[in-house]
Order: structure tokens, then sequence, then C-alpha cells
């Protein structure tokens, strides 16, 4: 049984608790739409591939842990090649446009939708949009070939440019018409992706044959419902440099200590994953976890506690942790994001000023940012297979007539997830999670939590059972369940 929640999904139920959250299709809204073969049949790079085609009925299931009494739950439409598609090669007129922060693998991304189009399916007429959003009003268009494009997988940014904000949807709209485009691939963030469920419902109320495709880009690893983000590998990879060079300092200097802000606005999973690769980090702050400085089980107290036992220290802290001890800022920036204090800063003075006060033992601290070192490289191996399959799943999609997606990849299988399970809410570190608990033993720093509070996130987060503990470790959100923390703090759950 069938029915359309809202323009952005349809929920296909079925026996033994079985729900597809299925995409939209062309067909929706635009009957008896002519279908062709798909190319792929004669493509000698698919000639050895045993099953071309994925199957109609393929889905990929959120929860794969489950009990021998468990619902079947939430499923995705799985991402691949059909055996029809919806436009024939010479009529497709495709975009691409990047939106938002740099972020490793952009490039990777828009080389790869370029040469699926083009190797796959035939088609050759690629746009791209210069300088995000607005580019599609305000400034030209970027002609897109296999040649042009075949070598920017090895530079960092994005050759379209990029910016924050400037979305109008009606101007949108109004371009990608009078272009003639149907198809646009959008690369971007949580906001981003917001913005293309908003182009799709316009497209559709203009009743267009235009396919809107997102791919989720969001270096702090904080897309709700996917594995992870690409570039989240190459920026903890490159993280791991930073965080040797503060090693070296403080290694070699007496009650030496080295602090390193990473990026993580909202979500601590760069700083959290860097911690426990490097294993030379003595203290983690995430925003999900709050701390404080003075007192017994404070910051300040381990830090004398650590630099008495190894006489030196290494701290990494997300960009986004103790926002709430310093004086709160009211200003967004133009896609509308809290604009944070610099806490990498304010804690080094604040480290600073209590050793000078408060003991006799002078200590030698260095601040790392490489921020936006990380932001502007190219991705790593990982990520560039990652990226290749997103881009390639995309275009797979768009081409079989679905739109309003993104592509995404959910345990480890490539699917079709609607915008507004994207967009619901935000991927974050579970401090009552294993994963965390793991942290903790790596670098043995206090939880800065007291037994009360650890009893309020339980009970905020549920009851605790083996289920529901080997789900989080599969690191998946809960649809639409968010937790919040008696600091105001909210924690979204990554499991069940």
């Amino acid at each position: 049984m069938a029915s359309m929640s809202n323009y952005q999904m349809k929920v296909i139920t079925g026996d033994s608790g079985y729900v597809l959250q299925d995409v939209p299709h062309l067909t929706d809204y635009i009957p008896n739409l002519p279908t062709y073969p798909n190319p792929l049949r004669s493509n000698p790079a698919y000639s050895v591939v045993k099953q071309y085609f994925v199957d109609m009925d393929d889905s990929v299931p959120q929860k794969i842990v489950v009990h021998k009494d468990s619902q079947r739950g939430v499923h995705f439409r799985r991402a691949g090649p059909r055996q029809r598609v919806y436009f024939a090669p010479e009529e497709v007129h495709a975009c691409i446009v990047t939106c938002g922060g740099l972020c490793p693998g952009l490039n990777t991304v828009i080389r790869e939708i370029v040469h699926s189009l083009d190797y796959m399916y035939g088609a050759t007429r690629v746009l791209g949009i210069d300088g995000g959003y607005r580019g599609f009003f305000a400034k030209n268009t970027i002609p897109l070939t296999p040649k042009g494009v075949d070598h920017i997988h090895k530079r960092g940014g994005t050759i379209l440019g990029t910016s924050r904000g400037g979305h109008d949807t009606k101007k949108i709209v109004d371009s990608i018409q009078d272009r003639g485009i149907n198809q646009v691939y959008i690369i971007g963030g949580d906001g981003t992706q917001k913005g293309a469920a908003v182009i799709y419902e316009e497209v559709r109320k203009r009743g267009l044959k235009v396919v809107v495709a997102g791919i989720p880009k969001t270096i702090d690893n904080d897309i709700p419902v996917i594995d992870r983000s690409f570039g989240f590998d190459t920026a903890v990879e490159e993280a791991q440099r930073a965080i040797n060079a503060a090693h070296v300092e403080a290694e070699s200097a007496e009650n030496g200590i080295g602090v390193v802000k990473l990026m993580g606005r909202y979500s601590g999973f760069i700083a959290m994953y860097a911690t426990l690769a490097s294993r030379d980090v003595d203290c983690c702050l995430i925003p999900e976890s709050p701390f404080y400085l003075e007192g017994e089980g404070g910051l300040f107290e381990y830090i004398n506690k650590r630099l008495k036992e190894n006489g030196h220290m290494v701290i990494v802290i997300a960009e986004g942790a103790g926002q709430e001890l310093l004086a709160e800022k009211n200003e967004q920036d133009a896609s509308g994001n809290k604009l944070l204090q610099d806490v990498g800063l304010w804690i080094s003075q604040q480290i600073k000023e209590h050793f000078a006060k408060r003991t006799k033992s002078p200590i030698t601290l260095k601040y790392i940012d490489p921020t936006y070192m990380i932001r502007a490289i190219p991705s790593n191996a990982a990520d560039n297979v990652y990226c290749t399959l997103l881009a390639q799943s995309a275009v797979h999609g768009a081409m079989a007539g679905y739109t309003g997606f993104t592509s995404g990849l959910v345990n480890g299988r490539q699917t079709y997830i609607p915008f507004n399970r994207i967009t619901e809410s935000q991927n974050k570190v579970v401090i009552t999670d294993r994963m965390w608990a793991r942290l903790l033993s790596s670098t043995n720093q206090p939880s800065f939590l007291g037994p009360k509070e650890i009893d309020e996130f339980k009970k905020e987060q549920g009851p605790q059972t083996q289920l529901l503990d080997d789900a989080r470790d599969s690191g998946k959100g809960t649809p639409g369940k968010t937790d919040t923390n008696t600091n105001g703090i909210k924690a979204k759950a990554l499991g069940t």
C-alpha cells in the first residue's frame, strides 16, 4: 500500500512492518512520459556485469541489527541503473552547482557527474553554475566537458566556486526553465539540501520535466541517515598532521600543552575520530559533551594531573564545544548558521591564566588551528571512491526519472533518500553511546558529568538494550529523534 506523506516522500508499506520511504518520480505529476532502453545495455564497461540493472523492488534497510521478532522497519530505495530511462541522451541538459563551505571531494563529484552522463549515457550538455545558488541568476554558466574536468579531482576546493545564501527559488527555477535545463545536481550540506527541496517543489508545482538530485556534502559529518558524508575521511586523516605537530611541541617542552581546534560546529565527529586515530590526545572536547573548567573533576584539575604524570598533554577541541561558557554572539552567517566564538583561543587563554595565577609551575602552550587547511585539500583515496559512487548513483537516479532525492550511503549500500529525511535533523555524537566510551577509555579523560547527569542522559535517550547499543554502533540516526541534555545541548541519537 502506498501513500504520499508530502511532495518530498512517498510511503509504501508491506508485510511484517515493512516501510519504504520512497523518493518522488517524474511520473507522479507528469503522466504518460516516454521511456527509452538504458544505453548501458550496449556499454562495454558493463558487458561483463552479471546483472546490469537494479531490481525495481530492491530496497535497503535503515536498521540492520534486529531481534528475531523485530519488525522489518524503514527502508530506502536502492540506487543504481534501471532498465528504462526517462531521458534520451540528446535530450539531457544538466547543470551542477556547489553551495556552502569548502570540503575535500567537491571537484571529484563534479568530475564524476560529467563523466557518468557522457560515458554511461551519452549525454554531453552539462553546465556548471558559478558561485552557488545565486549563480543561477547573477552569474554566467561554465560549460563542462569530460576533457575539461579530467584532472580537477587532484585539486582542492571547487572549480565552480561556492557561496552561502543567495537562494531565491523563483529566480532559480526561472533560470532553469529559461535555459532548458532538465537535470539539476546540487552539492551541499543540510542547508543546501533544504534549498534543493524547495526548488524541487517549485519545479513540481510548474509541472516541469526537471529532475532535482542532491549529493550530501558536510565535512562535519552532521547529515542524518547516511553512513557518512564525503570529505569526512579526508578531514580526519589531515587532522592527524595538526595533532602530531601539537604532540611534538608539547613533548619537547617542560609542562608543554598542545591545543588543536578542529571543525565541528554542532557535531564533534571529526574531533572524536581524529582523537581515536591519533592516540596522542589526552583530552577531546566536543559540542555534545558539556565541560567545566574550575573545581573538582574540572578541566583544570585534569590538566594539572596529566602534567604531573606525563610532563605534557594534547587537547583537541571542536569549534562548537564550550560555546555556552563564552559570551553569546547573536550573529549569523549567510546560511543562517550562528557565528561562533573562537573557543580554541579562549580556552588557551584560560589555561594560561589559570596556571599563571594558581600554580608555581610555568607551562608552554602552543595553539594550532588547521581548519581552513583541512577544508581546502583534495580528497584522499577513500573519499575519491565514495564521491564516485555518490555521483554515479545520482546520475543513474536522474536518468531513471527519480527526483527530489539525495544520493547517500546507508549500511554500505547506495540509496536514494527523500529530501525531508536528510533535512529533518542533524547527526550528532551520542555521549552515552559506546563510541564515546571508547574515546574516554583511550584518552583516560573524565566525562565531566556527575552520576546524576549521566542518569538524566540515559533517561532522555530511552532504555538501553543490547539491540539499541549495537544499532548505535552502526552510525545511523533514529528518524526525527533528538535528545536534549541538561545544559540545553541537543544530541541526535545515532542508532536504532
